[in-house]
């Protein structure tokens, strides 16, 4: 029962992104969005990763790894789109 709780949350909190990463490859617009924090979540999202491997939690590791990948594809998307000078 825990850990459905585990695969709960991590559901609500990696697919709270899912609408941003929607946006940013959508739009091909960047603007607005912070980059250093991307730059800070991903890192914290890897070190979540790693604490969730070394603690053996599948869903700290499985919510983590997709947080990330979305994350990315923001930090990507606004490193790739944003405005020169910017």
């Amino acid at each position: 029962m825990t850990e459905l709780f585990g695969y709960l949350a991590a559901a609500c909190t990696t697919l709270a992104f899912l609408p941003q990463v929607i946006r940013v490859w959508r739009t091909r617009s960047a603007r607005d969005i912070s980059v250093a924090m991307y730059v800070v979540m991903v890192t914290g999202v890897v070190a979540w990763i790693v604490y969730g491997l070394r603690i053996h939690s599948r869903p700290l590791v499985v919510a983590n790894s997709v947080t990330l990948v979305l994350a990315g594809s923001v930090l990507v998307g606004v490193l790739r789109f944003r405005t020169p000078g910017r």
